[in-house]
């Protein structure tokens, strides 16, 4: 099967496509770079076809979807506080360029693309965990560009018989993710801080709870969506299916790394929810869906990849001084 993804040297979008090299399957890659990087493309980049470009531009989305089977739309502004920030680039880039990645799909007859939706459609509702069924409330210009990228999705299903699927991503974190950016998962940060000893920084009080993914788990519902039967234009919670706050993932990787470290406590930031849970039972139904990897086994893996990954640079460093 030949797939294109969106966003394809992006965390998620790396591994993902790290898994279909792996299956034996032709892969074509989208990605600007301008949060991808081709080094987590490194050791496959001669198995697959990469194309420099953004989402925005709709004569390369069309030229990346040729003859293509499936559309994994992994491509977006992903931060709830750059949305605050900057909400005309989020919706350009998350709702024009969705929009751009539907209709070169539809003109090139794909059989089904996958949209990496997100929980913060959600918003800010108290009732956990969250369902499908639920009524969505985004409280960021990032949550609202995800859910009208659902809207669009599924009305492409309706006009035109484009198939799609839509999944809300619960906290994905894992390998590959950036801690040297301002938005970058929290995760990241924390498994980088621990590792460099510096105090782990938390926005408000460290009670609030995520229901953290790892990556492996997202990467098996991407390609599980794509060919399940009779989902098309509907939507699935993709999480792990409880939740852990920030206080006790800090306590579990002081544990892993035996660093004491002082936690320093921030004021809460805008467009934040407090608790977020996924109630998986659709996923599991419809797509086979199994999170194999628990949140400790998950962060564990994270950790131990930081720490390479921490060991190359200086080797580098060295190398080059």
């Amino acid at each position: 099967m030949r797939y294109v993804v969106t966003g394809g040297a992006g965390f998620i979008g790396s591994n993902t496509v790290d898994e279909l090299v792996r299956r034996g399957d032709s892969v074509v890659v989208l990605d600007d770079l301008s949060s991808g990087k081709e080094e987590n493309l490194a050791e496959i980049r001669g198995k697959i076809s990469f194309i420099k470009a953004s989402i925005t531009d709709l004569e390369a989305v069309r030229k990346a979807m040729h003859e293509a089977d499936y559309v994994l739309h992994l491509a977006a502004r992903a931060s709830v506080p750059r949305s605050v920030k900057d909400p005309l680039e989020t919706n350009r880039i998350n709702v024009e360029g969705t929009l751009n990645v539907l209709v070169a799909a539809r003109d090139a007859k794909v059989k089904r693309v996958v949209f990496a939706a997100s929980s913060s459609a959600y918003g800010e509702t108290p009732t956990l965990p969250k369902v499908e069924t639920m009524r969505p409330d985004p409280i960021s210009p990032y949550g609202v560009s995800k859910y009208a990228g659902e809207l669009y999705a599924q009305t492409f299903g309706r006009v035109y018989g484009l198939e799609n699927v839509c999944l809300r991503y619960f906290n994905i974190f894992g390998p590959r993710q950036d801690p040297s950016s301002l938005y970058s998962g929290v995760l990241a940060k924390f498994c980088s801080a621990f590792l460099e000893g510096t105090p782990p920084v938390v926005f408000g009080d460290g009670e609030q709870s995520r229901d953290f993914t790892y990556v492996d788990n997202a990467v098996s519902a991407n390609l599980l969506a794509c060919e399940a039967p009779n989902v098309s234009g509907k939507v699935f919670n993709i999480g792990a299916g409880g939740r852990v706050t920030l206080n006790q993932t800090i306590a579990h990787l002081a544990k892993l790394t035996g660093a004491k470290l002082e936690t320093k406590y921030e004021p809460p930031r805008e467009g934040d929810i407090r608790d977020s849970q996924a109630d998986i039972a659709q996923a599991r139904e419809l797509l086979s869906y199994d999170p194999s990897v628990t949140f400790e086994e998950g962060l564990s893996r994270t950790l131990d990849w930081y720490r390479e990954a921490q060991a190359k640079a200086l080797a580098k460093q060295k190398s080059e001084a």
